[in-house]
């Protein structure tokens, strides 16, 4: 576990949520918050967000969801140590549990007891950098949680597709520019594709695509109206608060 000393307690989704995090590698922004939004679930179903870090997008969707059981799965054991604290913290533990496990390895994920076919809603921030187009940072941390190795996602999507009962739901965030990307790799197993393109500001080309697909479903792929983040004088839209700081679900959910 890292020290206080290496950490801060940061409030998010305006209060309602506090977490502990690192002070240097990855630090909670907006995508989580925004995939916590964008993913629709009911009271009674169970949740995995994949590579959840600290847990920000999990707790949030809890948060949003009573009567919902998340399972934060995480690779970095201090990242897991953190999110069970943050779960504690939040008094979201008695419905939000944390597992030290990696999200590409299935026969690993088994034997901690998933079983396919058996989960309502997969969330999941995969990293998204290539290191061959991008700058990555020297933190190790940081790297890991933002660096993408090659065939990276076809793996976290096989991962979720294994453990979704048929129609059930992913929703992923991804680099707007690398949507086909994942509308090729969702294609053989999901359908019923839902796009939300997040724009920094209106008129400027998206930055981020929020992604949301049903387990062996077969309908058209469907986009909806952008979310602009910031308007002309530099502050946040309304639109863009009522989902970030008030706990607004996105229209992109379909629950």
């Amino acid at each position: 576990m890292v020290t206080d000393s290496e950490t801060s307690e940061d409030a998010i989704l305006g209060g309602r949520l506090r977490v502990r995090q690192p002070l240097r590698g990855h630090r909670v922004g907006h995508d989580a918050i925004l995939l916590a939004a964008a993913t629709g679930a009911r009271a009674g179903e169970q949740a995995v967000e994949l590579g959840s870090g600290v847990g920000a997008a999990g707790l949030a969707l809890a948060a949003r969801v009573p009567g919902l059981k998340v399972t934060l799965v995480e690779i970095d054991a201090i990242l897991c140590a953190l999110a069970g604290h943050n779960a504690r913290l939040n008094r979201l533990d008695d419905r939000v549990n944390v597992r030290a496990l990696d999200a590409e390895n299935l026969d690993t994920l088994e034997a901690a007891g998933f079983s396919a076919d058996t989960i309502d809603r997969v969330l999941m921030n995969p990293p998204f950098r290539d290191p061959q187009h991008q700058n990555v940072s020297p933190d190790p941390r940081r790297r890991l949680a933002h660096v993408g190795t090659p065939g990276l996602l076809g793996r976290w999507i096989a991962t979720a597709a294994w453990l979704l009962k048929p129609r059930g739901i992913l929703t992923l965030i991804w680099r707007a520019d690398g949507l086909d990307e994942v509308v090729d790799a969702l294609r053989p197993v999901f359908g019923d594709i839902a796009v939300l393109p997040v724009l920094p500001r209106e008129g400027a080309p998206p930055i981020r695509v929020l992604v949301r697909a049903a387990k062996a479903a077969s309908g058209p792929q469907v986009t909806h109206p952008a979310l602009v983040l910031n308007g002309d004088d530099g502050q946040p839209t309304a639109a863009a608060e009522a989902v970030l700081r008030e706990g607004k679900t996105l229209n992109i959910t379909g629950a």
